[in-house]
């Protein structure tokens, strides 16, 4: 008895959405293709399917998003971490409220201990003689998630159990990982139970798989430039699975959804109007330079300093994509200038650390760094810009203007005290600073960096 399953994956679509109609298209002619030939297919997305850089995603706490997978008919997804920490705990708790496929997260509890009701730790699928277990984990950020009022076990934990419980069960076990590749090689070398592991998170594509030791990784990408297949052969009675995988590359397929396209277009005029809602009136403009002094970016440094109650602050003017103009301004300009899924941090710094993490802010290396990830969804850096720090530059020979001196509150930089330094937790993550890295953290959740910045032009122009 032998049975062969198609499954189909996407990951870190990040609501992307110039492909999607595409996606669909394609899924359509592969589900039309597999019912002819009397084959089997499923459908997953590993995590990621969410960005609140777009307005639709943003306008609909995400469940625009779950309308879109609906539509496309989904077998089953799984979280990561743009769905599990970028939005609050109420907002993830009723993502997925009409959901028409089941939320595979076997490593995310209620603070109390307790499965959230619209999780399950994995399903199992029957296909004609043979049963498939699917697993879904995504990356632990512990931190975070407590603050959401969340609890994340540890992955490799949480599969371990599983895998003993669900081997005599069932004839193959897929794992949905939202953990990165490094974390997918590990399981896999971890579990030779797994034959397969669909990956996300870290965006990498494996056109035919890789395969580690029985275990064959699979991953799509990101943005839906790809889908994935993995085509699963198992033989019942040898209690044998062959895998197979392949992306399909979406610019090169030339048929688009036009129904979806449709929807999509009609979706997101009515988020635009969602967001049109006023927040404040400006008296004037409110311009930003991200290469030089500018009144916006050093609003936004003051309104860090007083969100997180700081002795200072520090934000790179880049995350401000451009100037305010006077009038009238909405939700949606807030978003449009501040897209990021950033949070306000503070950090704790001796003033000999805080003098390190200056001079290298202040390099054009630095300025001129374009980013990816970490939650930017800018272009460049741009310069460091403070609240209560002043920088004393001086003209070198080679052109360069130089660190000369620091003062902080207008007294020069006491290097063996300490200062509680608002900024972004965008600065907390690999090592842009790696004093700020390895610094004593406060975390500010679910508001967002343009959560903050609204609340500042409240106070300011509300009063």
């Amino acid at each position: 008895m032998r049975e062969t399953i198609h499954i189909y994956h996407t990951n870190d679509v990040h609501s992307h959405f110039e492909r999607w109609p595409k996606i669909v298209r394609y899924l359509q002619n592969e589900r039309k293709r597999h019912k002819k030939n009397r084959e089997h297919m499923v459908l997953l997305d590993i995590g990621d399917f969410i960005d609140r850089f777009h307005p639709l995603t943003e306008a609909s706490d995400g469940k625009a998003n779950v309308i879109l997978l609906n539509d496309a008919a989904y077998d089953a997804v799984t979280i990561g971490n743009n769905e599990g920490i970028t939005l609050s705990h109420e907002q993830l708790n009723t993502l997925y409220a009409h959901a028409k496929f089941p939320v595979i997260v076997a490593n995310v509890f209620d603070e109390n201990g307790d499965r959230p009701h619209w999780m399950k730790p994995y399903v199992i699928m029957t296909f004609g003689h043979v049963r498939v277990a699917f697993i879904g984990v995504t990356v632990p950020f512990q931190t975070f998630y407590e603050l959401l009022g969340w609890r994340v076990a540890d992955p490799f934990d949480t599969v371990a159990q599983l895998v003993e419980e669900l081997s005599e069960k069932v004839d193959a076990i897929v794992l949905l990982s939202h953990l990165g590749v490094n974390d997918d090689e590990k399981m896999a070398e971890t579990f030779p139970q797994l034959a397969a592991i669909l990956g996300g998170h870290t965006h990498h594509v494996f056109e035919h798989g890789k395969r580690v030791n029985e275990t064959l990784l699979c991953g799509a990408g990101k943005f839906g430039h790809y889908v994935g297949c993995l085509t699963l052969t198992i033989d019942k009675n040898g209690r044998k699975v062959d895998t197979h995988a392949y992306v399909q590359h979406m610019d090169v397929f030339e048929y688009a959804c036009e129904e979806t396209k449709q929807k999509l277009n009609d979706m997101i005029r009515q988020a635009t109007h969602a967001l049109a809602k006023p927040i404040v009136y400006l008296p004037e403009s409110l311009t930003i330079d991200w290469f030089s002094p500018s009144p916006f970016a050093s609003l936004l440094a003051q309104a860090l300093n007083e969100w997180c109650e700081g002795d200072v602050a520090m934000v790179n003017a880049g995350v401000l994509l451009s100037s305010l103009p006077k009038g009238v301004v909405t939700k949606g300009d807030i978003h449009r200038i501040c897209p990021h899924p950033i949070n306000p941090c503070k950090v704790y710094l001796r003033g000999s650390e805080l003098k390190e993490v200056i001079l290298q802010a202040e390099t054009e290396q630095m300025k001129q760094l374009r980013m990816k990830g970490f939650g930017f969804r800018g272009e460049v850096m741009g310069q460091m810009v403070y609240d209560r720090i002043t920088v004393e530059k001086e003209q070198m020979i080679d052109g360069q203007a130089h660190v000369r001196r620091i003062f902080i509150n207008h007294q020069p930089i006491e290097e063996q005290k300490t200062y509680a330094v608002a900024t972004i937790d965008m600065f907390t993550f690999g090592h842009l600073y790696p004093e700020i890295y390895r610094a004593k953290k406060k975390y500010y959740m679910p508001e967002m960096l343009r959560d903050v910045l609204a609340w500042k032009l409240k106070n300011m122009y509300q009063q």
